[in-house]
């Protein structure tokens, strides 16, 4: 059988020197009938390898649970990389950032407050534990020793970022050697954060996305001996909702992949397609300013957000040939995607007769979302209030609007850092609608709990006797359609408010669903979840996969949180993401 080891020098792959020339692909931001094609475009790019992280949270998002089918069969997304004659690197973290909802550890595992994050802690390390034997065990077989493509395994990730605890990185390298892998083990690091985030006996690669000699440079200093390897090439970025859509030079991100190939290095560009954080698993970041990531990871990648081939994938494609032998049939470039139009109709207020989305629980003071099972990401809180007077609540996390006897009073926003409004006269119903935009994946605020956070009070006294309605987003789709208020056909329409639409499509093909004119919420298509729109931007479409789209009548489902000015439901022939810096 095959063996790849670290040399002196270089990596070797049955005694001879091996370039590993990588692209990210995250095997859970694309629909698995498209992972085929998403891995041959990387090999037509001149790819060897595919690297993907593993998020925890998605394969066990309650505890005892390990989803391994669909779109989470990380088994068959490693045979179609063996299948396409490349090889893989995976990343199980146990943390993976990503820009993906809490970095990828599950939110029940802060249940308990004395859980450790990132470090050597008893009780977080039992989980860890457990969940690395359950994602190795189907690594394992796919390791290049049994036949299989898999040649590095990741610990960690970009720990040096985080802490430098050398016992929690020992560990988590014993569990995955503990697991059956034998593939060399790495870590990762920003240059100036490798010896934290390193351990002598794992080798050490970098991440950057300019300065690459510099950069090389620092981590020799680090890494000895061995293969110099940038296991990120960052060459694009992510978004926040209300910043801009980040962009860098096809002609700047080649060059510095040409000065690292020429060094002899290795390389896995960070990402090579990004793809879609599909339902609502984006994360956020938090440095002072809460900013929540949107839906699309398009990343300004060499392969867009539908899969189709920029001019940076071609401008790689051009440096990778200097080096290595590329296939020399480039993908065609992308053509126009259909412009189907229909209209929202069968408005079903949310607020109207609640009970229809679930039952009430009752709490004398007001929990937050962990406390809850299963968590939601959107739930109904309600008690009773004698105004006027001025609301507060010890902190939101992160949207929460305000309702007294069915009327809208505010909203308030975490990225504001608002918690307080005021209230009518008179005795009546308070209801609040709170919404989790996205668990935080970077940095020390990793695992904190999200609703609402230390009660709320009115006029400084506590307000009790709460009752709350957790939203099942998943079954939304398929709620009762009857209106349960007369309501008018068109025009603007407040939330919340679940609407849908009737899609008519000549054959199965990407869509991009415009949302420019509605405000804020969530959509489905065919009851696929596609994420999260708001009208501030940057994002405006919605990609819609080709495996979801039928030939024929589709239906679109919107649920509406803010305000919805247009009912039309258009889409059009290319992705918008937004106004760009320049």
């Amino acid at each position: 059988m095959p063996e790849f080891v670290i040399g002196e020098t270089d990596f070797l792959l049955d005694g001879r020197p091996f370039r590993i020339i990588s692209g990210s692909l995250h095997y859970f931001r694309v629909h698995p009938d498209l992972w085929a094609d998403r891995i041959d475009k990387a090999r037509r790019m001149g790819l060897n390898t595919i690297e993907t992280y593993v998020p925890w949270n998605a394969h066990a998002p309650e505890p005892g649970t390990f989803d391994l089918t669909g779109g989470l069969d990380l088994d068959r997304f490693l045979r179609l990389i063996a299948d396409a004659g490349m090889y893989a690197i995976v990343r199980p973290g146990p943390y993976i950032c990503a820009e993906w909802d809490n970095g990828g550890l599950p939110a029940w595992l802060f249940r308990d407050p004395e859980v450790g994050v990132r470090r050597f802690e008893p009780r977080y390390l039992a989980a860890v534990r457990e969940y690395l034997t359950r994602v190795l065990e189907v690594v394992v077989p796919h390791q290049i020793d049994r036949g299989g493509p898999v040649l590095l395994v990741q610990v960690e990730n970009e720990y040096g970022a985080f802490g430098d605890d050398k016992r929690y990185l020992k560990a988590l390298a014993e569990y995955t050697r503990a697991a059956g892998v034998v593939v060399p083990l790495t870590t990762v690091d920003q240059p100036d954060m490798l010896e934290a985030g390193g351990l002598d006996g794992l080798h050490r690669t970098a991440s950057f996305g300019s300065g690459a000699a510099a950069r090389l440079a620092t981590l020799r200093a680090h890494q000895p001996a061995g293969p110099l390897m940038c296991a990120e090439f960052w060459n694009g970025w992510f978004d926040d909702w209300g910043t801009h859509h980040h962009t860098t030079s096809a002609a700047d991100a080649a060059a510095e992949l040409d000065t690292l190939l020429a060094a002899g290095a290795s390389v896995n560009l960070y990402m090579f397609h990004g793809g879609t954080s599909f339902g609502l698993t984006s994360g956020a970041n938090d440095k002072g300013v809460y900013r929540p990531i949107v839906t699309s990871y398009d990343y300004d990648a060499p392969l867009d957000e539908a899969g189709d081939p920029t001019p940076k994938y071609h401008a790689f494609r051009d440096v990778i040939a200097r080096y290595h032998e590329v296939p020399d049939t480039p993908p065609p470039p992308a053509r126009p995607a259909p412009t189907p139009s229909a209209v929202l109709g069968d408005p079903v207020f949310l607020l109207e007769a609640p009970q229809r989305w679930g039952p009430w629980r009752s709490f004398e003071e007001l929990p937050v979302f962990d406390e809850l099972s299963p968590m939601p990401r959107l739930a109904l809180l309600r008690t009773w209030v004698d105004g006027p007077g001025v609301l507060v609540f010890g902190e939101v996390r992160d949207r929460a609007t305000v309702f007294v006897d069915g009327v809208r009073v505010g909203t308030l926003l975490r990225e504001h850092h608002e918690r307080a409004l005021p209230l009518p006269g008179g005795r009546g119903e308070l209801l609040v609608l709170v919404e989790d935009e996205g668990r935080v994946d970077y940095g020390p605020r990793i695992g904190e709990p999200k609703g609402i956070i230390g009660g709320a009070s009115v006029d400084g006294s506590p307000l009790l006797g709460w009752e709350v309605l957790p939203l099942d987003l998943a079954a939304l789709p398929s709620a009762p359609s009857a209106p349960s208020v007369p309501a008018p056909v068109a025009g603007p329409v407040a939330g919340p408010v679940l609407l849908r639409a009737s899609v008519d499509v000549p054959a199965s093909a990407d869509l991009f669903l415009d949302t420019g004119e509605w405000g804020k919420g969530m959509a489905w298509f065919n009851g696929f979840p596609l994420g999260r729109y708001w009208r501030r931007g940057p994002q405006r479409t919605l990609y819609v996969p080709r495996p979801v789209v039928r030939a024929g009548a589709n239906e679109l489902t919107v649920l509406e949180l803010d305000t919805l000015l247009d009912r039309a439901a258009r889409f059009v022939p290319r992705p918008l993401l937004g106004h760009t810096e320049a």
